[in-house]
């Protein structure tokens, strides 16, 4: 027996080479190259059938190389391709399915006539003729029908690529730790289950007897990793909690002048909000709160609420915006409704300081800015309070360094991207939740309809329609400019198309490539009304609010997310004007139909958010870089509530019998993420 825990070179069933393709993939022992799960597996019992039709969901078939060939085309360009023969001329027929591999010379040694191939991918019809472009591929042996196999009638284990390492060979390695591996060293940091040891779950979830088996062990391995990200998350909250802040939100005076000038009552779910808020200010102990809420849900209100409470406690105020065109309307609206009542806002962004008026009346009292806040000494005296708007497009050093230019203040993060409970369990589990779950009232209803091959003069026919009586449209595109690589018009291509077609209306154009003084000047003229139409990327996406616009066309609507989808969506409908978005499509790729008909059969965010967590995975919804979930192996069960609800009590009770992890749990401290994974609140 070996021990998991020894160093592979020290392993007389490695070959050198072996060892050193995994110590370049970070493997350095048994332990962790067994901790690299399957990724998938194919149940080599039985096989798909070699279908006679492009399929939605990739296959995975056995068959014969029959033929192959090195094709080339252009300069240099070229691939090399293999047909494959149903079941080595015909348990089912006498199917054929090509496979093609572009620009990857050294598969014609791997791939060859005569072998017996398993190939996993989508099909597709090219002419007529079912292609699988870069399959994945294991090529048979004669033995492994003749003897008891790990690569054929079984539950097979599929990785991902080790470089160097062929899949085959792969699971060999894996076969071969287990049964030389002493089980007592396969144990890991922390064993969330006595029951389930750990060698026999990794026995189970590397070869399972079946699929409901495979599914058993990683839950179990899911456990194991949840339970490290909420012990990180629990550790997070009780060390905020021990923090002594100041105690602000006991003077209102300012808040009720301010519910006094508006022309219209908040709504219940605001109100409960800022109730949660002041209860927070009032503490001792810092806020750090989340305020989450479906597009046009009025967190901007809110957010006017807490800062109107930091300030009549003597303080100042701050909040940062990801964007100049965000930062620059929260500015708008803040002084519209709050220099009435004599609160002197400022604006600071990278290419804008509107403070200096207020030297004769003060210092500002609110400062809205971009991450240009970061870089001014002048602006604070005494912070008392930041709000962070769109929160996940900052890096934590960023929230951290804002929240460093106060002494412990208040801190209210705010997103307009409805999030998925389990993800918001999982990624602000350290945060008190407010959830804005109503939309105030006189917003238009918004009417989404999803148009394959629409005719462009059907398109422009709409659109002056809409002009014509009196409202304003977005034209929205995904790329600024033409691409060498996609056949998709660019913003700026359809911009010149766009002012012949809507003449004699003012068609505006939009990206983030112009200068801030140039967008400034396009979103003046839009807002304001001088222009009709504006032709747009994804700049618009949050922040923008023009109460007139109503229309909004989006063009290669398969190529936004489906969470940007109904963020842009949500610059429309905030008058009271009935509005219209139109995805229009080409209509070729099933999944971004899937997609498109969840946006036009509901307007919920938070259902069209557990879509897109179901569709996309956590780290695309919520962006890896900044969700902490860029490495998260077991994203199928996120939305498994009842395991996250498992994970966090394990890591309550762990922290409850041992608070600083320096007694029986020490082995546990590495999971506890020094550089703050989610804690807008770190120092560090």
């Amino acid at each position: 027996m070996i021990s998991a825990r020894d160093d592979l070179g020290s392993l007389p069933l490695l070959a050198a080479k072996e060892v050193a393709a995994l110590a370049a993939a970070g493997f350095l022992t048994a332990l962790e190259v067994l901790d690299h799960l399957p990724k998938r597996y194919e149940d080599r019992r039985r096989f798909d059938r070699f279908p006679n039709q492009a399929t939605p969901a990739a296959v995975c078939l056995r068959g014969m190389v029959i033929d192959s060939s090195k094709r080339h085309f252009g300069r240099g360009g070229g691939f090399y391709e293999a047909i494959v023969m149903d079941g080595a001329g015909g348990v089912f027929g006498s199917g054929k399915i090509t496979c093609r591999w572009f620009n990857m010379p050294f598969i014609h040694k791997l791939v060859a006539t005569g072998q017996q191939v398993v190939v996993y991918g989508k099909v597709k019809d090219n002419n007529g003729r079912l292609i699988i472009d870069h399959p994945e591929f294991e090529i048979l042996r004669e033995d492994d029908e003749e003897n008891e196999s790990i690569h054929l009638e079984r539950i097979v284990p599929i990785y991902r690529n080790v470089a160097g390492l062929a899949q085959r060979r792969l699971r060999e390695i894996m076969h071969l730790l287990l049964l030389q591996s002493d089980p007592p060293t396969l144990a890991g940091t922390f064993a969330v289950d006595p029951d389930s040891p750990r060698a026999g779950a990794l026995k189970e979830v590397h070869f399972p007897a079946s699929l409901e088996q495979a599914n058993a062990a990683r839950r179990r391995f899911a456990l194991e990793e949840f339970f490290g990200i909420q012990l990180n998350v629990a550790w997070r909250r009780s060390r905020h909690q021990e923090q002594t802040g100041r105690v602000l939100g006991k003077r209102t005076a300012m808040l009720g002048a301010f519910y006094q000038n508006l022309p219209f009552d908040l709504t219940e779910a605001q109100k409960r909000s800022i109730r949660e808020i002041i209860a927070d200010m009032r503490e001792r102990r810092p806020m750090n709160r989340l305020l989450q809420g479906d597009v046009g849900s009025g967190k901007t209100f809110v957010a006017m609420a807490a800062m109107l409470l930091a300030i009549d406690s003597g303080c100042q105020a701050a909040l940062m915006a990801p964007t100049q065109i965000l930062a620059e309307q929260h500015y708008l609206t803040f002084r519209r409704w709050l220099e009435p009542i004599g609160v002197r806002v400022a604006l600071r962004t990278g290419n804008r300081d509107e403070a200096n008026h207020l030297e004769l009346g003060g210092e500002a009292q609110m400062i809205i800015g971009t991450h240009a806040l970061l870089y001014d000494d002048t602006l604070f005296r005494d912070l008392g309070l930041v709000v962070i708007d769109e929160q996940h497009k900052f890096g934590v050093a960023q929230r951290a360094s804002l929240i460093r230019r106060g002494v412990v203040p208040d801190v209210l993060v705010m997103t307009a991207t409805p999030i998925p409970r389990t993800l918001t369990m999982t990624i602000y589990g350290d945060l008190d939740v407010s959830l804005l779950d109503e939309k105030p009232p006189g917003r238009g209803k918004i009417i989404t309809a999803v148009r394959t091959g629409a005719k462009q003069s059907d398109v422009t026919r709409f659109v002056k329609e809409q002009l014509s009586g009196g409202r304003q449209a977005y034209l929205v595109y995904p790329l600024v400019e033409e691409s060498e690589t996609l056949k998709v018009e660019s913003a700026t291509e359809a911009f010149k198309k766009w002012r012949k077609r809507l003449s004699p209306h003012e068609v505006g154009l939009i990206h983030g490539k112009l200068r801030p003084e140039e967008k400034e000047e396009v979103m003046r003229r839009f807002r304001e009304g001088h222009t009709a139409a504006l032709v747009a990327t994804t700049v618009i996406e949050v922040g923008v609010d023009v109460p007139n616009a109503s229309v909004m066309i989006l063009h290669h609507a398969e190529r936004f997310g489906l969470a940007q989808l109904h963020q842009l969506r949500g610059r429309i409908g905030r008058g009271g004007h009935k509005g219209y978005c139109v995805l229009l499509t080409d209509g070729k790729n099933p999944e971004a139909m899937e997609k498109l008909k969840v946006l036009e059969q509901s307007s919920d965010g938070f259902e069209i958010a557990e879509a897109d967590l179901r569709l996309r995975g956590p780290g695309d919804v919520l962006g890896t870089m900044q969700s902490g979930l860029s490495d998260l192996r077991f994203v199928e069960f996120l939305a498994d509530t009842a395991l996250l609800r498992e994970a966090r009590e394990l890591a309550d009770h762990v922290l409850a019998e041992d608070p600083h992890l320096d007694g029986i749990h020490r082995a546990l401290r590495p999971l506890l993420q020094q550089d703050g994974m989610t804690d807008p609140t770190a120092s560090a």
